[in-house]
């Protein structure tokens, strides 16, 4: 999969809420009611990462969970990241609890 040039990274950035771009790599901020629920998606997220064979970094502190995406054989943000990171959103949504940082 090849690296997205910055228009392409741009483009995608801007179907997604909440993400940011940082260097290379793209993350998300969730914060949750409660630690199970924090875990509850971190499960989930493991299920979709490993079913699309794309890991992200996840960083829990209680009821915070912090995704972060690259595609590290491609040298940086790929489809691949921009897919993963809707479907993560998606898993997000029925949890109690805020979804984002500031929201």
């Amino acid at each position: 999969m090849n690296e997205l040039t910055p228009q392409e990274v741009a483009q995608s950035l801007a179907t997604l809420k909440d993400w940011q771009k940082r260097a290379a790599v793209l993350e998300r901020q969730y914060v949750f009611q409660d630690f199970p629920t924090a875990i509850t998606f971190v499960n989930r997220v493991a299920e979709a990462a490993e079913k699309a064979w794309h890991h992200p970094d996840i960083d829990i502190r209680w009821n915070k969970v912090v995704l972060t995406l690259t595609t590290h054989d491609a040298g940086g943000l790929t489809r691949k990241d921009f897919e993963l990171a809707a479907v993560c959103d998606a898993l997000a949504r029925d949890l109690p609890g805020p979804r984002a940082a500031g929201t």
